[in-house]
């Protein structure tokens, strides 16, 4: 496999008004902030990546692998949207047994996975509720649970932890972060906390207006001052 977990090279995507470019390497098993002002191209870029969306022109590769003309399923990645797109009327463990079979063709190894998944992500016996009777933070654990069954080595994460309040949002990271400890996959995730790409980032992709300006180890990302974007993402806008 790639050392490389994901490669765009000169990605072309045009809108009525815009047109936005992206060229980025990310290095297989890191976790990467995927950070920018609203509208600046990172659901575009996520929608990219995992197939949603056809660029006019450029290359996307995952793990060495070119993605033309291959369809979302068909990709080595799984998307945990915001809104965490979980089935109101169908109970949690037939959700997660989506990630194993669209057709819901589920067999007693299966229901294994499913129940070890939901183990893994604190949700042991809420098999069979229903997503409504969920709290946020329980929903995306759900969401979480039929990403692991699906067994990608990319995950691509659309603002998470929007919904959650402070202490949930801390939990949730630290779930992440163990379960990225096990698995030893590849994340982006999209975010707007300045503490999301802090407490988990390896590495973060600042967007502004259509591009990658800035792909930068932790460190070296927060210890920038040379743009102004990011330093009003840092705050550093108040540091005399």
């Amino acid at each position: 496999m790639s050392s490389l977990a994901l490669s765009l090279e000169d990605v072309k995507v045009r809108f009525e008004t815009t047109a936005l470019t992206f060229d980025c390497a990310v290095p297989a098993g890191q976790i990467v902030a995927v950070v920018g002002a609203s509208g600046s191209g990172k659901s575009t870029l996520f929608n990219v990546i995992a197939g949603f969306e056809a660029p006019e022109a450029g290359e996307v590769r995952i793990f060495g692998e070119d993605m033309a003309g291959r369809m979302p399923a068909e990709r080595p990645a799984s998307v945990i949207f915001q809104e965490n797109n979980l089935f109101a009327h169908l109970d949690v463990a037939t959700n997660v047994g989506l990630g194993i079979s669209p057709s819901l063709s589920i067999g007693a190894s299966d229901r294994g996975r499913i129940e070890e998944a939901l183990a893994r992500v604190g949700l042991a016996g809420f098999g069979k509720r229903l997503p409504p009777t969920l709290s946020g933070g329980e929903r995306q654990r759900v969401a979480l649970a039929r990403a692991l069954v699906r067994h990608r080595p990319l995950l691509l994460l659309d603002e998470p932890f929007a919904a959650l309040d402070p202490g949930m949002r801390a939990e949730m990271r630290e779930l992440l972060s163990d379960l990225h400890g096990e698995e030893g996959n590849t994340i982006l995730m999209i975010t707007h906390h300045p503490d999301d790409v802090k407490s988990l980032a390896d590495s973060v992709l600042f967007l502004d207006q259509g591009r990658i300006v800035a792909h930068d180890a932790l460190d070296r990302f927060l210890a920038r001052r040379d743009l102004a974007v990011i330093n009003r993402f840092l705050g550093n806008d108040e540091i005399r």
